[in-house]
């Protein structure tokens, strides 16, 4: 059909098989897009399949149905935050000896995907505060609402200690003085903030996996490198735009 693969590529596709036969279909197909490749997403799996250099994941049965999530209509809407301890296998030997533990703390513009990271090496009410005026500066919109889970470096809400049960967190402080709305999830139902904890798996996948950082700023240089690749890395669920797209998209319709 006039539609058809042409051999040159074909014989793209194959060379970037060979050369990335760990990768997966999406990271493959964006390495193809920079190398010429006009075709969508589908088109490669399909054509994948015939040529028989794709294995096709086997369907996982979900026995849960959840309820449809809200879904947000414009940017700065609900931003989804979360804190992800650095893997202890990505510090050197010297750095463990001190004692040293690094945080990653995430936001994610549930509209645009658009992701900011920053790292701390305490998790705390404190630290929380910081990064919550560090979010209302760096997006490029205005922030309606933080969405968090109930750890103690956000809400008081499931303390041990009853009395304080109340008392707002500095974090709490800060949301308000920002103006800024503040929605604690459901207690033990972090799929509810699943945006943010689907990225931290990609951080594992693509990120953390084979890195060793010889300081707090090692880390810190290297995540801008992979906070700058994630925002500009077509996705799925915004029918195939980046984080950074989606939100061009939107600031010119």
């Amino acid at each position: 059909s006039p539609n058809a693969h042409t051999d040159e590529e074909i014989k793209l596709i194959k060379n970037y098989k060979y050369k990335n036969k760990d990768t997966g279909l999406v990271v493959l197909w964006v390495k193809l897009r920079r190398a010429g490749y006009k075709r969508s997403v589908t088109s490669l799996y399909r054509m994948m399949i015939k040529l028989k250099i794709y294995k096709k994941a086997p369907s996982k049965k979900k026995t849960y149905e959840p309820k449809a999530y809200q879904q947000m209509t414009y940017p700065g809407q609900r931003v989804q935050v979360d804190v992800k301890y650095v893997p202890m296998k990505c510090l050197t030997n010297e750095l463990k000896e001190k004692g040293e533990r690094y945080f990653q703390y995430t936001a994610i513009d549930e509209y645009t995907r658009l992701r900011i990271l920053w790292f701390a090496k305490e998790h705390s009410t404190y630290e929380s505060s910081e990064f919550a005026k560090i979010i209302v500066k760096r997006f490029p919109f205005k922030i309606e609402e933080i969405q968090t889970d109930n750890g103690f470096e956000f809400t008081n809400r499931l303390s041990y200690n009853t009395s304080i049960r109340d008392r707002k967190t500095k974090f709490e402080q800060t949301l308000e003085e920002l103006g800024v709305k503040h929605k604690l999830i459901k207690p033990y139902t972090p799929r509810h903030n699943g945006k943010v904890e689907r990225s931290h798996r990609k951080d594992q996948e693509r990120f953390y996996y084979n890195k060793v950082f010889c300081s707090f700023e090692d880390l810190v240089n290297r995540a801008k490198y992979w906070i700058k690749e994630y925002n500009n890395f077509p996705m799925r669920p915004l029918k195939w735009l980046s984080p950074k797209e989606k939100y061009l998209e939107y600031i010119n319709s």
